[in-house]
């Protein structure tokens, strides 16, 4: 058993600030008599989690560890920094131990890869909370009650009260850390466990872990919508954007779904990466956008590409073939901007993404957290200030995201004083309303309202974080009798051509037309997999649905002979229109069998 030597932590200066300070916190919480079974550290992207948990069981003076991970790529992630053969080793990397130790011996639950020998002979075993708390815990039923004494969950805001319950059950004695970059789980529940340490966003600004995070928050100043109620068309103003943007959830997707207000977002964003590649000379920077579903993923995609720029998405829909030659291109620096609907989330490690679009909605602070640190990894490590080292949030004020930001800015005791100091108060607002977030579509969702028109958009800047400067400067403008929505410059349109517009929109009906097969055959009950559908039994079914869909769509749109390469942008505008009628038709046709 290794975690009984002498690991060098507290006084490697190759360890980061929090890794050294959350250890010994560790240590000392369970040395007391009276230690609480279950504690939370809580970390910024960025900082060093995954090597806290890799000392962590030196810090109990472990027997045998479990590490927990939220999905199969942290997994892997964690696997590569624990198994000691691993080029990318924390504890060779940071000389945790030296090379004369005993390094702990890493079996990663894999399926097809791993059996109870290797989990019988390990140290620290590595799974992912399906095969804890799912129906993949098979392999759980062989091990003693004792066989860990130390569980540690990473980004554990993931874990549901029923998921927990599972694990603490299953290994009633085990000690348990839990890691998160925020306290409260997804569900807007706290995450289990005493917070036994809390690293400040802003000492990891200040330590140069993190980036310098600033807010560009859009303000039509004047905005006209269908109001669901009366059918009615309705000009409201930039204050009652703001009021229905916190009070009404259909218009909060009306907002993000809406072509007037998603091509605002889309602009701001693409401007402000323009402006930080031009600042910085570096190329290589990229947007992330969030979504509400899969279909919005392919809208959001469409608007960056008609602008130019190289997008892809993914999306837990698409399949991990279709997902990891997305991610392979993002890593190549073939794209300018990955668009997800919670899909990238903790672990994901790319620090050129710079500009975070939110194109979704938030209704807690824990998955919004979750979504910007993936722009917050600096990309130039331990430089404070340093112009690559800057992020950009772009939101729209009828989303009410300003609210997420502010609570953001605040959202553990550590930061508050030290907030007071750096900056001014955030801008308040008020939530008079209380709605239950659930994506537009079938199971009860809501509908976006439509948006017809906004005018006079401008970009404000929110409150920033870490950012030393920013009091100062808003005084300047006070001073000057400036406000900062004066001084921000009109928002300019970013000039598209027919081609990409055309392009564009090809590209997108294909990715709408593989959406709509897959949910088509989920909803009539027939296997995908399948050869039931071809007369021939050559296609298997979802191709031979989605082929059924593009030969309805092109003879809709252009007869029996149309050639979609030569489609123009008004039959791809028709064919799009066209689409929801002529899946249902073959929806219906499939449930009666005369298809």
């Amino acid at each position: 058993m290794p975690f009984d030597q002498n690991a060098n932590v507290s006084d490697n200066q190759r360890l980061r600030i929090p890794q050294r300070e959350a250890w010994l916190r560790i240590r000392g919480h369970f040395q007391q008599a009276d230690a609480a079974r279950a504690v939370g550290i809580v970390l910024p992207v960025g900082c060093g989690k995954s090597g806290l948990i890799a000392i962590a069981p030196y810090a109990l003076g472990a027997t045998r560890a479990l590490v927990i991970a939220p999905g199969t790529r942290i997994r892997g992630q964690l696997g590569n920094d624990l198994r000691a053969n691993s080029s990318s080793n924390f504890y060779d990397r940071c000389q945790v131990l030296s090379a004369d130790d005993a390094f702990p011996e890493t079996a990663v639950v894999e399926s097809g890869r791993v059996n109870l020998d290797d989990i019988r002979h390990a140290d620290i075993v590595v799974a992912n909370i399906q095969q804890i708390a799912g129906e993949e815990n098979r392999w759980l039923d062989e091990l003693d009650h004792d066989f860990f004494d130390a569980i540690l969950v990473d980004e554990a805001h993931h874990n549901t009260a029923a998921s927990w319950q599972q694990v603490t059950s299953r290994f009633p004695n085990a000690r348990i850390v839990n890691f998160s970059a925020t306290p409260s789980r997804a569900d807007g529940g706290l995450m289990e466990g005493e917070i036994i340490y809390s690293f400040p966003v802003l000492r990891a600004i200040e330590a140069g872990y993190v980036k310098r995070l600033r807010a560009k928050m859009l303000q039509p100043t004047e905005l006209r919508y269908v109001d669901r109620q009366g059918g009615q068309e309705r000009v409201i103003d930039a204050d009652e954007v703001r009021r229905l943007g916190e009070t009404n959830a259909e218009f909060r997707r009306g907002i993000v779904m809406s072509e007037e207000t998603l091509g605002s977002i889309v602009d701001q964003s693409i401007a402000e990466l323009r402006r930080v590649r031009q600042e910085t000379g570096e190329q290589r920077l990229k947007i992330i956008a969030s979504a509400v579903n899969l279909d919005h993923c392919i809208q959001i995609t469409e608007a960056l590409r008609a602008r130019g720029l190289r997008a892809g998405y993914v999306h837990s829909r698409e399949g991990s073939q279709v997902n990891e030659r997305v991610f392979q291109q993002l890593e190549n620096h073939e794209l300018d901007a990955i668009v997800q609907a919670r899909m990238l989330g903790e672990g994901f490690d790319h620090p050129y993404l710079a500009v975070a679009m939110v194109g979704s909605i938030f209704a807690n602070l824990s998955p919004f957290v979750q979504f910007v640190g993936r722009i917050m990894r600096a990309v130039v490590q331990n430089q404070p200030g340093h112009p690559l080292n800057q992020g950009i949030v772009v939101f729209h004020v009828g989303a009410n995201v300003a609210r997420r930001w502010n609570d953001f800015r605040q959202f553990s005791e550590a930061d508050q004083g030290y907030f007071a100091e750096l900056l001014p108060e955030a801008e308040e607002i008020t939530f008079t309303g209380i709605t239950v977030e659930r994506e537009p579509g079938g199971g009860g969702g809501l509908a976006p309202v439509d948006i017809i028109e906004e005018r006079g958009v401008r970009a404000a800047d929110m409150q920033p974080i870490g950012d030393p400067q920013a009091a100062a400067l808003l005084q300047q403008l006070a001073d000057m009798g400036i406000t900062p929505d004066q001084a921000a410059q009109e928002l300019l349109r970013l000039r598209m051509t027919r081609q990409d517009r055309r392009e564009a929109r090809r590209g997108a009906l294909n990715d709408r037309v593989q959406n709509e097969a897959g949910g088509l055959l989920g909803r009539v009950g027939i296997n995908p997999g399948g050869r039931t559908l071809d007369p021939r039994r050559q296609q298997r079914n979802f191709a031979w649905v989605a082929a059924e869909l593009h030969r309805r769509v092109n003879e809709r749109v252009g007869g029996a002979a149309a050639d979609r390469q030569n489609f123009t942008l008004d039959q791809l505008d028709a064919a799009h229109d066209a689409l929801p009628e002529i899946v249902l038709e073959l929806e219906e046709q499939l449930r009666n069998g005369a298809a």
